[in-house]
C-alpha cells in the first residue's frame, strides 16, 4: 500500500467553508426578521429565500468544499481538476446570491434565471470533476459511488429548479411551478443531501471515532433503499397516484435511515477511543435527528389522505431538515475537518516533530459548546413555535439560531487566521 496521502489544496476547499458560514448567518438573520411568516403558507418569497440560502448557500456549498477535500482520500488519487473546482465555487457562489435575492424580492426575471444558470454551470463542473476523478483512479470505493450518485441527483435537482424558474414566466411545463415544488425538493433532499451525508458519514464517523467497523453489505443496502425510494417517489408523482402510495418511498427511505443508524451505532460501540468529543456528539445527534423529518412527513401524507396537507406540518418538515439534521451534521463535522485542513496548511513542514499544537487547539471549545447549546434550544423552540403557531417561541428560537450562526462563524474565522505557534 502506498504511503502517499492525497489531498486537495486548502485554497480550493476553504472558500467553500467561508461562503457556507456566511450564508448560514444570512439565513438565520432572515429567519429572525421573518419569523412571523412561518405562521402562514410555505410558498412565500422570504421563506423561499431562506430555504434556498440554507439548501444551497449553507448545505450545498460546504458539502462541495468537503467533497473536493475528501474525494482524493477516498480514491487514493489526485483531484481531476483544480480549475473545475474553482469554477464550481465561482459559478455556484454567484448564482446562489442572485437566486436568493430574486426569491427575496420575488423577481423571477433575469436575476433568477441568471442565478439558476450559474448554479447549474457550477454543479456541472463539480459533477465532471467527480466523474473524472473516479475514472482516473483504479480504487473501488462504495463511498465514492455514493458521492457520484448524489452528484448526479444534485445536477438533476438544479436542472429541475432552473426549469421551474423559467416556468414562472414562460409556461414551459404542463402545470405551475408550485405543482412541481415537492418533486424538486425531494430529489435534492433525498438524492443529494441524504445520500451524500450517509455516504460520507459512513467513512468519517468511524474514522473520527477511531473505529474499525465497516460493512459494505449494509452500505449497499442503504444505497439501494435510498435510491429505490427516490425513484419510486418520482414515478408515483409523475403518475399522479393516490396519496397512500407515497408511503412506499417513505418506508424505503426509512429503512435506509434505520440501517444507517445501525451502522453508526456499531461503529460507536466498536470504537477504540472511549471518550467522544463534543463535535462528534453533535454529529451523532444529527443521525438521531433524521427521524424528525420522517415524523412530520408521515403527518403530511396522512392529512393528504383526508383533506389537504397541513401547512404547519409542511413547514415543520422542511425546517427540521435544513435547520435540523443537516445543520447538526455540518456544525459537528466542520470542526472535525476544517482544523485538520488549517493545521496541515500551517504546520505541515513541522509534522511529526512534536512541536505543534493538535488540530483541536486551533479553535475555541468554549465557543463551540455555547454554539451547540444555542442550536439545540433554538431549534426546539422554533419547531415548537411552528407546530403550535406561537410567534414568541419562533422569535426566541430564531434569535438563538442567529447567535449559533454568529458563534460558528467566529470560530471558523479563528481557525482561518491561526498563525504558526512555536511550542
Amino acid at each position: 500500500m502506498s504511503d502517499v496521502v492525497y489531498t486537495t489544496t486548502h485554497r480550493v476547499v476553504v472558500p467553500f467553508y467561508v461562503y457556507a458560514g456566511l450564508a448560514f448567518l444570512v439565513a438565520t438573520g432572515m429567519l429572525f426578521t421573518g419569523a412571523a411568516e412561518f405562521s402562514g403558507h410555505y410558498f412565500q418569497p422570504h421563506i423561499l429565500a431562506i430555504t434556498h440560502t440554507m439548501a444551497l448557500g449553507w448545505g450545498t456549498m460546504i458539502i462541495l468544499g468537503a467533497s473536493h477535500q475528501l474525494l482524493p482520500v477516498l480514491m487514493e488519487g489526485e483531484l481531476y481538476s483544480v480549475k473545475l473546482a474553482y469554477l464550481s465555487y465561482t459559478f455556484t457562489g454567484i448564482g446562489i446570491a442572485l437566486l436568493v435575492w430574486a426569491f427575496y424580492i420575488f423577481h423571477m426575471g433575469w436575476p433568477a434565471k441568471c442565478g439558476a444558470l450559474l448554479i447549474n454551470a457550477g454543479v456541472i463542473a463539480f459533477f465532471v470533476n467527480v466523474v473524472m476523478s473516479i475514472v482516473k483512479s483504479k480504487k473501488e470505493n462504495i463511498q465514492a459511488i455514493f458521492m457520484l450518485t448524489a452528484a448526479g441527483w444534485l445536477a438533476f435537482t438544479t436542472l429541475a429548479g432552473g426549469l421551474l424558474i423559467c416556468n414562472f414566466t414562460e409556461n414551459i411545463l404542463p402545470d405551475g411551478s408550485l405543482h412541481y415544488l415537492s418533486l424538486h425538493a425531494h430529489i435534492g433532499i433525498v438524492g443529494w443531501f441524504l445520500l451524500l451525508v450517509m455516504g460520507v458519514g459512513s467513512r468519517l464517523i468511524p474514522m473520527f471515532l477511531i473505529s474499525k467497523y465497516d460493512s459494505p453489505k449494509i452500505l449497499w443496502s442503504i444505497y439501494g433503499l435510498i435510491n429505490g425510494g427516490l425513484i419510486t417517489f418520482i414515478f408515483i408523482f409523475l403518475r399522479e397516484a393516490v396519496s397512500v402510495l407515497y408511503m412506499i418511498p417513505v418506508l424505503c427511505v426509512t429503512g435506509g435511515i434505520v440501517l444507517f443508524g445501525f451502522f453508526c451505532r456499531k461503529a460507536y460501540r466498536q470504537r477504540i477511543r472511549r471518550q467522544v468529543d463534543e463535535e462528534m456528539k453533535i454529529s451523532l445527534l444529527a443521525v438521531v435527528m433524521m427521524v424528525l423529518p420522517l415524523v412530520f412527513l408521515i403527518a403530511v401524507i396522512v392529512t393528504l389522505m383526508t383533506i389537504s396537507a397541513d401547512v404547519h406540518m409542511v413547514l415543520a418538515y422542511g425546517f427540521t431538515i435544513f435547520f435540523g439534521w443537516l445543520t447538526a451534521i455540518i456544525l459537528g463535522m466542520t470542526f472535525k475537518t476544517l482544523p485538520f485542513i488549517i493545521w496541515n496548511r500551517v504546520y505541515h513542514a513541522r509534522a511529526g516533530t512534536g512541536a505543534t499544537p493538535v488540530p483541536k487547539e486551533l479553535f475555541s471549545s468554549r465557543l463551540f459548546n455555547i454554539m451547540a447549546v444555542c442550536f439545540i434550544i433554538g431549534f426546539i423552540s422554533f419547531v415548537a413555535g411552528i407546530v403550535i403557531s406561537n410567534g414568541i417561541a419562533m422569535k426566541v428560537g430564531a434569535l438563538l439560531l442567529l447567535l449559533c450562526a454568529f458563534l460558528y462563524n467566529a470560530n471558523v474565522f479563528k481557525l482561518l487566521f491561526h498563525k504558526d505557534r512555536m511550542l
